[in-house]
Order: structure tokens, then C-alpha cells, then sequence
């Protein structure tokens, strides 16, 4: 059920607009209650700071009131990280906010995790459908972050995208994998591996978010979504209600606002990553969001000049395989069984859509790196390297009926062909 919502035709919501939504949907409704707050790290454009103080406000008259990072497997933030985060300062934090908890989340932990039961094979198989494959878990253990069990009530606060594993981010995603434990996470991406990048991204109704919503629904404690709808960094919707409906609405503006229908395809892309993704785990969104529009054979070039790090976390992994389409890994699969699927998904998705001909990786597209990661590690990566430095952007601009688009900040649009 929908309790508020906003949504604009045309431009942002200004700040009263936001906060009578925010207040409709949530005043009143968690008297002293203790309530767990997950918001999402700063690889996701929202106006969080202003939301921050919003909800801390409207929420004021519950007993406990917490922020928690559903990270994933993203690194976890420094204190002062955080603070930026949400907008306040060393000080503030030890004063005005001194009662709200603002902590991150350990994937990799397993003392703080809970689990609230097994997947197993049969649910899976139901859930993954023609994308199911003898590679996925046998069973899959529905671990999360215990906290998730010790508040009276979860408030889920985040913006929705095309995404590339679950086809819409947002929702019941900052619980898995947002704040659960490995085997959700690695489970749910290498799924969306199967079902490809191109048969997910952008599409509602996709079996990882069916599985995530199949775990959702184990978890006893309520939730409650105020979903976001953000252009640029500004909101422009904001649907709150149950963790479901309120998704569901906002994925549904989402595919109205967030995708570029293209005329034809593009023969090459340079697609501009902003300095939030300061990895390659996050920037390749710069990849995932033009595949679906770029021709056979044409290229993708992520430009990240500011990029020196494929992946803080799993990039010894990654420098292992290299970048690989689905095929690939498939194909001797009992070489890389023991690789974690999250990081083999994350491989196939840089890489695009492909097959293997007589031995042979063909990939669909050609992804080129130009960052500060180095030609011989771009090599190594399986991956085509620019030197950004010798990028001249205008080059680029305003060449779209020669079939070159430049995407000055690329990562949240999902660009499609009319005919996909």
C-alpha cells in the first residue's frame, strides 16, 4: 500500500514538497518506537544530506533512532566519511546528533549476521526459471545483518535505477544484498549473470528480484520503503509505503525517467564516469547502462581518469579471471567453481554479452578502460586500454548521427534500443 507520494512531470520537488511527502508517509507512525534507518553509500546520487535531517525531524518522536550503510560488499566508510555522507559535521555528530546511531555494514563478518533460513534447491530452481543453471547453489543460507532482527520497525531510504542485476535497485535490494551476508549476495548476482545484463537491466519482473523478494519476505521485522525517484541529484519523486508497492511505483517512474529509447545503435561510446565510482566494481555501471544500445562489434570506452583501482575488496580476484563473457566460465566451469560468484558475475557483466567459437572468446562489444589503471593491467583484465590524457572530449560531443554518443555522466540512464 502507497501511505504518500510525489512525483513531478517536470523538474525537482523543492524541499517543502519533499518533506510534507516524507511526513505524510511517516509522522507518527513509529511512536516510541526503535527504528533502524538503511540509507545507501556514496556511490548513489541523492540529496542525502537534506533527507537525513528530514527524517531525524519527522521521526522524532520514536525511542531509537539509527542509520545503517546497506553496503553490500562496498568498503566500509571512515567516520568522517559518514559524517559527509549525511551532511554533518565532527561536531554536530557529538551533539545535536549525538543520539543517532550511523554505522556501516560487515557483509564479511559473520558474528553480526542472523540467519532467518534456507533457500534451497527447488525454491531456487522456481525462482530462476530458464535462467536456472546447475553452476547456482544447491541452497542458499538467507543470512542478514542481525540488527535487522533487534529494531521494532526497518525505514528503507533510497533512490531506484535501472540495474544491472536485479533490473530496478532499490527496495528490498538494501536487504539483499544490501545488509546481508555472502551467500545472498553471491547467489543473487551470479543469477543475474545468467539472465545476462541486456535480459535484465531495466526490466521489472527479473528472477533476482524475485529472489530478493522471497527473502524479504522471511524477515519478521517490518519494513517500511520511502523509495526515490532522482534526476541529476535532485528528486523529482518519492513513493512511501510497504516495501513492495512503494517499489514497485517508483521502478514503474523509474522506467519512464531513467531510459533513452535510441533510434539506432552506437558504433562507439565514450562513457564519462563520475568520481563517485572510485573503483572499477562501481564505475563499470558506465559499461552496463550503454551495452544494450551499442552495435555488434562496437565499443564502450569508460572514462575515469580519475580511476586507479579495479576493486577494493575483490580485486585479487578479478586481476585472477580477467573480464569474460557468460560463455567462458561456463564452459570450464570446473576452473573457476571456486572463484565467489559475485566476482564471476561482476567479470561477465564488465564484459558484455558474448559466445565462444571453437575455443574462441567473442565478445559483442569491445570495452576499453582509460583511467589510471595501466595498459599492461588492462591487458591483463582483458580489457582494451585509452590513455585518458590523450582524450579529447570534444571530439566526442555532438556526433550522435555519426553513430559516436558521448555520456557526460554516465552510470544511472539506461540507453536502449527501440528494438530491445
Amino acid at each position: 500500500m502507497i501511505a504518500a507520494q510525489k512525483l513531478s512531470p517536470t523538474g525537482m520537488l523543492d524541499s517543502s514538497s519533499i518533506y510534507a511527502t516524507l511526513s505524510q508517509g511517516l509522522a507518527g507512525n513509529f511512536n516510541r518506537q526503535k527504528i533502524l534507518v538503511l540509507i545507501p553509500d556514496s556511490t548513489r546520487s541523492l540529496p542525502l544530506p537534506m533527507l537525513f535531517r528530514m527524517v531525524v525531524e519527522i521521526l522524532g518522536d520514536v525511542r531509537q533512532l539509527d542509520f545503517m550503510i546497506a553496503l553490500g560488499t562496498h568498503p566500509p566508510m571512515s567516520e568522517a566519511s559518514l559524517n559527509h555522507l549525511v551532511g554533518i559535521t565532527a561536531e554536530e555528530r557529538m551533539t545535536t546528533y549525538r543520539h543517532i546511531g550511523l554505522f556501516n555494514h560487515a557483509w564479511d563478518d559473520p558474528t553480526i549476521l542472523a540467519s532467518l533460513g534456507v533457500m534451497e534447491q527447488d525454491e531456487i530452481k522456481h525462482i530462476a526459471g530458464s535462467s536456472w543453471h546447475s553452476s547456482l547453489p544447491n541452497s542458499v543460507d538467507i543470512r542478514i545483518n542481525k540488527l535487522a532482527l533487534e529494531y521494532d520497525h526497518i525505514l528503507i531510504l533510497g533512490p531506484t535505477f535501472p540495474h544491472e542485476v536485479v533490473g530496478f535497485s532499490g527496495g528490498a535490494k538494501y536487504l539483499f544484498p544490501g545488509i546481508s551476508g555472502p551467500d545472498m549476495i553471491n547467489a543473487t548476482h551470479w543469477l543475474g549473470a545468467l539472465a545476462t545484463v541486456v535480459g535484465t537491466i531495466g526490466i521489472k519482473d527479473t528472477p533476482v528480484r524475485a529472489m530478493i523478494h522471497a527473502a524479504a519476505r522471511r524477515l519478521t521485522t517490518p519494513v517500511t520503503l520511502a523509495a526515490l525517484l532522482v534526476e541529476g541529484h535532485d528528486l523529482v519523486g518519492v513513493f512511501v509505503g510497504d516495501v513492495f508497492s512503494a517499489w514497485s511505483a517508483a521502478a514503474d517512474a523509474s522506467a519512464q525517467r531513467h531510459i533513452r529509447w535510441c533510434e539506432k545503435p552506437y558504433q562507439r561510446v565514450l562513457s564519462c564516469a563520475p568520481a563517485m565510482y572510485d573503483e572499477l566494481w562501481t564505475a563499470a555501471k558506465a559499461m552496463y547502462k550503454m551495452e544494450p544500445a551499442v552495435a555488434p562489434g562496437g565499443e564502450v570506452v569508460i572514462y575515469a581518469p580519475h580511476l586507479d583501482t579495479v576493486s577494493h575488496v575483490h580485486g585479487r580476484y578479478i586481476y585472477d579471471v580477467g573480464y569474460h563473457v557468460l560463455p567462458y566460465f561456463l564452459n570450464d566451469w570446473d576452473r573457476y567453481k571456486d572463484i565467489p560468484l559475485g566476482v564471476l558475475a561482476h567479470s561477465t557483466h564488465v564484459r558484455g554479452s558474448g559466445v565462444m567459437e571453437n575455443g574462441v572468446e567473442k565478445a559483442n562489444v569491445r570495452v576499453t578502460l582509460a583511467s589510471k589503471v595501466s595498459p599492461a593491467d588492462c591487458a591483463r583484465l582483458n580489457l582494451g586500454y585509452l590513455n585518458p590524457a590523450e582524450i579529447n572530449l570534444a571530439d566526442w560531443q555532438d556526433r550522435e548521427d555519426e553513430a559516436i554518443l558521448y555520456v557526460p555522466r554516465a552510470g544511472e540512464i539506461l540507453y536502449r534500443l527501440k528494438t530491445n
